[in-house]
């Protein structure tokens, strides 16, 4: 699987919509994700190339899922969004992390009013990729479902070692690191749902 051309773009775009229908400054984006307001003005122009962890804390700042960075303009409904529930391969977004080199799917597709998301990732030999899980507005539960090799998976300090056909369940409150410490390629999907964290 290749990436998706122009997807920098639509991040850049993505980014400045959120930020702007929050009515959210450079600096106050910046305040509430951790990641720096030049950072930040080069990932809206299009002119950074971001690590899946720079966009998860951007995503967390904005209030919204990681996936829904790697929507199109129109991912709330409305001109431009393919209509019915149906996304085609073809049509499946698909991005690599500049620094670990995993890729990522989203399958869902864009328009579907529902409360969950699917991705698919390949995930390389040796590679790690560590996330912070910031608190959020939303409460985010996640299912990682093995479909080829084998990958660690460390949620908060318990590690799990996932084998084909396994299936962890996690909510996404504490530090997560992924981990191939083998040297086959794995490839696991992601079940995503979410929900307001209630008096936020």
């Amino acid at each position: 699987m290749k990436d998706t051309p122009g997807l920098n773009e639509r991040i850049a775009e993505r980014v400045r919509a959120l930020r702007a229908a929050r009515r959210l400054s450079l600096d106050a984006l910046a305040h509430r994700s951790g990641v720096s307001r030049s950072m930040i003005s080069l990932i809206e122009r299009g002119e950074a190339s971001p690590t899946a962890v720079v966009l998860d804390k951007l995503a967390a700042g904005l209030g919204v899922l990681l996936t829904s960075l790697f929507e199109g303009p129109h991912a709330s409904g409305g001109a431009g969004t393919p209509d019915g529930p149906l996304a085609r391969l073809a049509d499946q977004p698909q991005w690599r992390d500049p620094e670990s080199g995993y890729l990522r799917r989203n399958v869902s597709p864009p328009g579907a009013p529902q409360p969950m998301q699917i991705v698919e990732v390949r995930f390389p030999p040796g590679r790690r990729v560590a996330f912070e899980n910031p608190a959020r507005d939303l409460r985010i539960h996640q299912q990682v479902w093995m479909l080829e090799g084998s990958i660690d998976v460390t949620v908060g300090r318990q590690r799990h070692r996932l084998h084909r056909g396994d299936c962890l369940a996690m909510q996404l409150d504490r530090p997560t690191a992924f981990h191939n410490p083998t040297r086959r390629a794995a490839r696991y999907a992601v079940v995503i749902a979410s929900e307001p964290v209630p008096g936020r």
